[in-house]
């Protein structure tokens, strides 16, 4: 039996809620295998008591025990707890933490300080967003990160007691004063004026629900909060109406569960308040954050240094494909489909790549339902660094290789995020593959004997004479059909 893949945990403890995620492997892209939450509010009353809420210490109590159980169960090292806002702010949390320790003894708890939760916090957002730029803001409990992230890295940060719970506490549950509360705060941090016209990356649950609702009421086709976007204007209305909604509104809303009924008129206060004083041009929300941070800094330097389109390619490849050495030469063979007019773009080249790792998956799913198993594994695969249109795209280009009809009534929810050109792309970049893989069996050694060539008005097969890769009726409908796609007579030539 092969060995399982080492595994780490961390436990993210913050004024609200608590949180287990166990990660398998070191790679580029953090693969969750358990996923649990219990809501203690830890942080109600600290306002005005300075102390953990007791209910919430004594429920924690209990749930840190089943914590640990359960990362030692699954051999979880290193495993770790973060310890936030309410913690590090209540004259009781060092008691509280000697509490923890008592019970899980050798666990690390770390209690942040508001600058490493912040830098946790961007480490996450990078992890799952490597090319963001622009403002961060990670709402909790007991409060508010806000950090510049730009070429170089973090930029500046500021913690500020706008969490949830803890903004609530200060205006008494009044959202009217919470306004103004935020307001001030907001204030104090001069270099939000500078990020107008950037993006304002938004992470939190709290946050994310507000992206859920506005999914829903839009009818949006792929439930992943990660990476959705709204303009500036779409999440400044959205935010507006959900801080003027009363519980029964709220709580009639679909996406909302009703845990957090309290909290969102709040998180929706900040947001605006953000966006006003920040005057960004678009908010992208962020599944990844504190606990991704925290799971970058356990892998490999060269592994984070990798690219991480590229690296969910192989990593599906690794559990799904059959025959490694293959997409590379994938790569090479459908390369000079796309080279037209400038070339081809950076952008659809990296696509392009990863769609050849991709490509195999469906090997040993049931042949009638490949296309769609593909598709469905793709479009839907927890790889954080994919943004939407790049699910979409991937996902048509797997269905097409497994010889969905371009037209197919279960492809609809992708080609609804991708622009006409993406989607021209991905097909055939598809109906390449399909042809790649009739050719040579899925093997190195057949693919070799076959190539195409772009001409002006041709899309040319070249096939090795006595190779065992001839032109029989499939090639050439498949050779028919990608020609088609690509605006070109089909011709085979055989040397």
């Amino acid at each position: 039996m092969d060995q399982p893949m080492s595994r780490c945990a961390v436990v993210d403890l913050g004024s609200n809620s608590v949180r287990l995620v166990v990660f398998e492997g070191r790679g580029r892209n953090p693969t969750p295998i358990f996923n649990e939450k219990a809501v203690l509010r830890l942080g109600r009353g600290l306002q005005d008591s300075g102390r953990l809420n007791e209910d919430g210490v004594r429920q924690a109590f209990g749930v840190m025990t089943r914590y640990h159980a359960v990362a030692t169960a699954m051999g979880a090292d290193p495993f770790e707890v973060l310890a936030t806002a309410a913690v590090r702010d209540a004259s009781n949390g060092q008691e509280f933490v000697a509490g923890l320790q008592a019970r899980m003894p050798g666990v690390p708890i770390r209690i942040l300080s508001g600058e490493e939760e912040a830098s946790l916090s961007t480490d996450g957002v990078l992890c799952g967003t490597p090319d963001a730029r622009g403002l961060i803001a990670d709402i909790g409990g007991g409060s508010l990160e806000l950090v510049r992230v730009g070429q170089a890295g973090a930029g500046g940060a500021v913690t500020l007691p706008l969490g949830v719970i803890r903004l609530s506490d200060r205006a008494g549950g009044d959202v009217g004063r919470a306004r103004l509360i935020a307001e001030q705060d907001l204030a104090g941090v001069r270099w939000l004026a500078d990020c107008g016209g950037e993006d304002l990356y938004l992470v939190g649950g709290a946050f994310r629900t507000l992206a859920r609702i506005h999914m829903e009421q839009t009818g949006y086709p792929l439930a992943i909060v990660h990476r959705y976007t709204l303009e500036r204007e779409q999440a400044y209305d959205l935010a507006g109406v959900v801080a003027g909604a009363n519980r029964r509104l709220l709580e009639r809303m679909p996406g909302v569960s009703r845990r957090r009924v309290e909290d969102l008129p709040f998180a929706a206060v900040v947001l605006r308040r953000v966006l006003r004083a920040s005057n960004v041009r678009r908010c992208v929300f962020s599944a990844t954050g504190l606990r991704e941070g925290w799971f970058m800094a356990q892998v490999p330097q060269a592994a984070r240094r990798s690219d991480p389109l590229l690296a969910a390619g192989m990593e599906l490849a690794g559990r799904f494909g059959r025959n490694a050495a293959l997409p590379d030469r994938l790569v090479a063979w459908t390369a000079p489909l796309f080279a037209t007019g400038q070339g081809e773009t950076e952008a659809l080249r990296a696509l392009r790549s990863a769609a050849c790792w991709m490509s195999d998956i469906g090997s040993y799913d049931h042949p009638e339902y490949r296309a769609e198993q593909a598709y469905l594994r793709v479009l839907r695969q927890p790889g954080v660094v994919l943004d939407h249109p790049t699910r979409a795209f991937l996902a048509i280009t797997l269905a097409l290789r497994y010889e969905a009809e371009p037209d197919a009534a279960f492809l609809d929810p992708a080609r609804r995020l991708l622009d006409l050109a993406g989607l021209r792309a991905a097909e055939m970049l598809g109906i390449a593959l399909r042809l790649a893989y009739t050719l040579s069996g899925g093997t190195v050694e057949l693919l070799a004997h076959s190539s195409i060539r772009r001409e002006k008005t041709r899309l040319v097969l070249q096939l090795a004479e006595g190779s065992g890769v001839f032109a029989g009726e499939g090639i050439s409908r498949r050779l028919e059909r990608l020609a088609q796609a690509a605006g070109l007579e089909a011709a085979t030539e055989v040397a």
